[in-house]
């Protein structure tokens, strides 16, 4: 079995996030940037069959400037086998549509039985883009499954509903995003750190991949920066408190 992972680098989720006040987009060089957690978790999903099956390929994508092979470096110390970096300064700025459609056509000659993916990464929200990839493919999209079984031909899964939860399956090959709920990405050890130097990673452009050259950016018109917290309302318990409150959550239109 092939799994392909997709994963970023994203600025760290404990450090405060900015805004580039020249292009409207986030800031990546102004906190340390790291593997979104979320990927780190289907990572993991790819080397637990990996770990029932040494056969198991697993190749770790992803689109990103020349910071991003730190993230792939990583991912391999974790024992991914191999690397694809999509480096292309003109895919800078890319909105979910382009980002879809490179990532879709760098995936074409993967020769991938399983897609896998978070839900949605921890900068942007989105949580569209393994949709539309599966849509480039032509591929099921089995999403946000809180646990994963990769079996022979088939991929099943535990999905949240509103009113409990969902069992799905479908065949394979398959685009399959999972939510935090998965198990913890396991740690690099030594001798993984070592043998990442040496695994392959394969760099290529977007006109290696045919894609449109007219880039689709997101165009920010205008941002300001979050206001500062206020202090909390007290209120005084004379009495009134009770209709105090009530007022405070109907003026604010709470209830």
């Amino acid at each position: 079995m092939k799994i392909v992972v997709l994963i970023k680098q994203v600025p760290d989720t404990a450090e405060e996030r900015t805004l580039d006040p020249d292009t409207g987009w986030l800031d990546r060089d102004a906190a340390d940037n790291v593997v979104d957690e979320i990927n780190e978790r289907a990572l993991e999903v790819a080397l637990r069959v990996k770990d029932a099956d040494k056969s198991t390929e697993i190749v770790v994508l992803a689109m990103g400037p020349e910071e991003a092979s730190k993230a792939i470096r990583k991912a391999l110390s974790m024992g991914a086998d191999s690397g694809i970096h999509v480096l292309d300064g003109g895919l800078a700025g890319s909105d979910a549509m382009r980002t879809a459609a490179v990532l879709a056509a760098a995936l074409r000659g993967t020769g991938a039985d399983v897609i896998l993916a978070g839900n949605e990464s921890t900068d942007g929200r989105g949580g569209v883009v393994p949709a539309m990839i599966a849509e480039h493919l032509g591929l099921p999209l089995v999403g946000g499954l809180n646990a994963v079984n990769l079996g022979s031909g088939t991929v099943s899964g535990e999905r949240s509903a509103d009113s409990g939860s969902m069992d799905v399956t479908a065949a394979l090959p398959a685009v399959v995003t999972v939510t935090e709920r998965t198990a913890e990405a396991r740690f690099p050890n030594f001798k993984g750190i070592l043998t990442a130097k040496r695994k392959p990673v394969a760099t290529v452009a977007a006109a290696d991949l045919d894609v449109a050259a007219t880039p689709a950016r997101a165009v920010v018109l205008s941002h300001s920066e979050r206001p500062a917290r206020e202090a909390g309302r007290k209120i005084e318990d004379d009495g009134t408190a009770g209709t105090q409150l009530a007022a405070y959550l109907i003026e604010n239109r709470l209830v």
